[in-house]
């Protein structure tokens, strides 16, 4: 049984976090033209567009991508209410712990977010010493820059390194355990 709830987190946490960064990229105005936004639009566009096409106008206008944000909180519903069926939660039929599927979403949206964004700081930061010029880098320093300004205001250069993304990792593994 482990095994089946190990690949439900997988699989619902890999498109709750495509469509998360489908929203946040659509935000920050980041073309999705170049990779890897042909590969985040393929990988969700067959659950957003649908919801988009049926949502008001003014929704689907919006600065936010209101379609893909709601897009990631439904499957973490779905990912609740799935990890609950087969956790035996709804045997009993309605009780006080299938009010808790809610929370499992909330708590699934928030660590996907939060391991998502930790697996992007980590790929910057490599891509940062490995192939510093890439596309990839410059997509990545155009989408964490919001993120990272804060932290390398009250952080130093040490020897000329910016230890703003090793600060960040650490905050994000910190609200990981609070999150738990």
């Amino acid at each position: 049984m482990n095994i089946v709830f190990f690949l439900l987190d997988t699989i619902f946490f890999f498109l709750v976090f495509l469509a998360l960064l489908r929203a946040w990229l659509n935000g920050a105005r980041i073309s999705m033209s170049q990779q890897p936004g042909p590969f985040i639009m393929a990988a969700t566009d067959w659950l957003v567009m649908p919801l988009r096409r049926s949502m008001p106008m003014s929704w689907q206008r919006s600065r936010w991508d209101t379609a893909s944000v709601l897009v990631a909180c439904l499957l973490a519903l779905l990912h609740a209410a799935a990890i609950a069926l087969l956790g035996g939660w709804l045997a009993g039929g309605m009780t006080l712990l299938n009010l808790a599927i809610p929370v499992l979403a909330f708590k699934f949206l928030a660590k996907a977010m939060l391991q998502g964004t930790f697996m992007l700081v980590l790929l910057y930061a490599v891509l940062s010493w490995v192939q510093p010029y890439s596309p990839v880098q410059a997509w990545l320093a155009r989408l964490l820059s919001p993120l990272l300004a804060p932290l390398r205001k009250a952080i130093p250069l040490v020897g000329g390194i910016d230890l703003s993304p090793l600060a960040l990792v650490v905050l994000l593994q910190v609200g990981l355990m609070v999150v738990g």
